[in-house]
């Protein structure tokens, strides 16, 4: 079977070419521009395009698939090619599926923790040699890769996305998975450039809600799930929240197991993960001695570097709702220490002056806060410009520094005296490319 892959190049995109050829399918793609680390691992296994560019001569009749990436656009003239060709097009959920359709599909859902969830439950089926198919929307230790596709695994563990699926199928990628299980931890509005009022968002989950075949596992603790569960529902539902858990010398335990995480909404997560593994047949005992040795995903509460008397922390937040959680976890978890939390305005949503109104009070808890937004980035993405005074008005907090460029935001920081005191990065960017190791 020969596929062929638009946009090769990006996070999700590369990791599904390589599962395709790592399942044996001929593999081929396309990009205008690949960076690291997907230009490495698609070069080492021989699926890096030889030229960067869109090549319609690429798109014979040869091809019996064509997979098309988000980075792609509606005119993109190897997609044309294929439409004319009539071969078949999926987006990169819809290939998931039909890849799936003959397992057990397990889907994490939720505006916040789904990367988390997922990764707990893969850690801990790995841990105890259970096959699963997976997609997950971060590097885990341990994984070769964030995708898996194979023929034997019986059950498929699927983050689920609310994002579009592809330039031309605007469905969110969660409502083209059909699971049998799945998980919403949470709901808090995000990517209001797609959908601009909270009820439209909202009703993406009502949707995904309703797609469920056998059972909901949802976060009790969240208002808006728990107005959701309470209409008509035709599969069988399932509430979590946080577990009574131990904090004793910066160590989180939980039903006498020390872990290496921490948080409530870490916390809540594990509870989420152990009530999947118990859906597919996993003992509470045989969780909780397999989670014990869960480091974290990739940039979910990361600890970057840590001295005697201070650590740097990153972590993906970037809405509202994670950077009050995020900011709140690392206080509880080192009460001895100040903490000084910073977060990066960088999703189309934060850079948005209607949406900013959203942020306020939740960097109330640091100890001092800070945000940095690029201006050089809003011109980017084409937005209205913002400014500092409208960022500290929104924030509501009387005391918030606010930083546009990057090098007068990293002396700051150099600057600071670091004894007892933590520093928490908080994006979905990278600051404009600051070194955060270098920081204490």
């Amino acid at each position: 079977m020969k596929i062929h892959l638009i946009a090769i190049g990006g996070s999700a995109m590369h990791n599904m070419a390589l599962a395709l050829h790592h399942k044996g399918l001929d593999i081929s793609g396309s990009d205008d521009a690949i960076f690291q680390p997907s230009k490495g691992r698609l070069e080492k296994f021989g699926l890096l395009p030889t030229k960067m560019g869109w090549f319609p001569d690429k798109i014979t009749k040869e091809l019996d698939v064509i997979i098309l990436g988000m980075h792609a656009r509606e005119d993109n003239p190897e997609l044309k090619k294929a439409k004319e060709l009539n071969i078949p097009i999926f987006s990169y959920p819809e290939y998931i599926y039909e890849q799936s359709k003959n397992k057990k599909r397990v889907v994490i859902g939720g505006s916040h923790g789904k990367t988390s969830i997922t990764a707990m439950i893969l850690h801990v089926l790995q841990n105890l040699n259970i096959n699963c198919d997976y997609m997950v929307g971060a590097q885990l230790g341990g994984f070769d890769t964030m995708v898996k596709l194979s023929h034997s695994a019986p059950i498929i563990i699927l983050e689920g996305d609310e994002y579009l699926s592809s330039p031309i199928d605007r469905r969110p990628k969660f409502h083209l998975y059909k699971p049998h299980v799945a998980v919403l931890s949470g709901i808090a509005w995000d990517h209001i450039n797609v959908f601009p009022t909270f009820e439209m968002y909202i009703d993406q989950f009502r949707i995904f809600k309703n797609m469920i075949a056998d059972t909901l596992i949802y976060c009790s603790e969240d208002r808006e799930l728990c107005k959701l569960t309470e209409e008509k529902t035709k599969c069988k539902l399932i509430p979590y929240s946080t577990p009574t858990h131990d904090i004793n010398n910066g160590i989180t335990s939980i039903e006498e197991t020390e872990l290496l995480i921490f948080g409530n909404h870490n916390l809540q997560n594990l509870n989420a993960a152990k009530l999947v593994c118990k859906e597919l047949g996993i003992l509470d005992i045989d969780f909780y001695k397999k989670i014990a040795s869960f480091k974290g995903a990739s940039n979910r509460l990361e600890l970057v570097k840590k001295t005697e008397t201070s650590a740097i922390y990153k972590d993906f937040a970037h809405s509202p709702s994670k950077l009050k959680a995020t900011s709140s976890a690392m206080k509880k978890q080192f009460k001895e220490r100040e903490l000084v939390a910073c977060m990066e305005l960088h999703t189309f949503s934060s850079l948005s002056d209607e949406f900013l109104k959203q942020y306020r009070g939740c960097m109330d808890e640091p100890d001092t806060a800070i945000v940095y937004f690029s201006p050089e980035a809003i011109a980017h993405k084409k937005l209205e410009p913002i400014t500092k005074t409208q960022v500290h008005s929104a924030f509501g907090r009387e005391d918030l520094l606010v930083f546009t460029n990057s090098e007068v935001f990293e002396k700051y920081l150099k600057s600071l005296d670091w004894k007892n005191q933590n520093l928490l990065m908080m994006s979905s960017g990278n600051f404009d490319g600051l070194k955060i190791n270098n920081l204490i």
